[in-house]
């Protein structure tokens, strides 16, 4: 019965913010702004922009850190945890400071009049970092999942190792590379400490929210809250429901 009840209390407490902005939200004067029509369909551009990316280079990664051993894989896996778990305004000003007109490689292509700060490859930069290092833990473990025994028995039968990969690793991997790339959708699309520092413009959902907050206060954030949960959300939900049913 205690556990019974602390579960009821755990899944209530959980379920209140929710249930608060349905009843909070002014229905009869739902509407989005200009401003916030232009952040929905940047966030959306950009963030596929960036997911395309992000499972273009994080795929290969995230097979060679399932099956490699020794220092050098060691080594990788530390250079991905740094930006995972640096905070992201941290990783924000990191970027700045690298990307930007100051920075190493900003100095550089500044040269050729090419500035990435507040701009859009800036917001695509951002969007990669903030959800490639999820993308790759979560597609690591997915590849990890499959038994080398696998690979080993298509070798001898002559299969060359692209061929495995195409029709044995990747399709044996699919529904975890699902969730990994909703997971990485979800980190990038909703990120905020980045973006403010890196790539305020141009506008995304989040830091158009930030805007309306701090301009007419917390009502005027609940439509554009809306769309925001509605693109970040159903799809992890719908992935994380398919594999419970497996």
């Amino acid at each position: 019965m205690i556990s019974r009840a602390a579960s009821a209390f755990a899944l209530l407490l959980l379920a209140a913010p929710f249930a608060g902005l349905v009843m909070l939200t002014d229905w009869a004067h739902f509407d989005l702004a200009k401003a916030d029509i232009q952040a929905v369909g940047v966030s959306v551009a950009f963030g596929l922009g960036a997911l395309a990316v992000i499972a273009a280079i994080g795929t290969p990664l995230a097979l060679w850190l399932a099956t490699a051993k020794g220092r050098l894989r060691n080594a990788a896996q530390f250079f991905l945890l740094l930006p995972l778990l640096t905070p992201p305004l941290a990783l924000g000003i990191l970027l700045a400071a690298f990307y930007g007109p100051i920075g190493p490689l900003g100095a550089l292509l500044s040269r050729f009049g090419v500035i990435i700060t507040n701009d859009p490859p800036a917001l695509l930069i951002a969007g990669i970092y903030a959800g490639l290092p999820t993308y790759v833990v979560a597609a690591r473990t997915a590849f990890a999942e499959i038994s080398p025994d696998l690979t080993e028995s298509a070798l001898t039968l002559g299969v060359n190792r692209r061929q495995i990969f195409w029709f044995i690793t990747l399709p044996m991997a699919r529904d975890g590379l699902a969730a990994a790339l909703a997971l990485a959708w979800v980190r990038g699309v909703g990120e905020l400490g980045i973006v403010l520092i890196f790539a305020y413009f141009p506008q995304g959902m989040p830091i158009r929210l930030w805007v309306n907050l701090e301009d007419s206060g917390l009502d005027a954030t609940f439509p554009l809250l809306w769309i925001f949960l509605l693109a970040a959300l159903p799809l992890p939900l719908w992935l994380l429901r398919r594999g419970a049913k497996h």
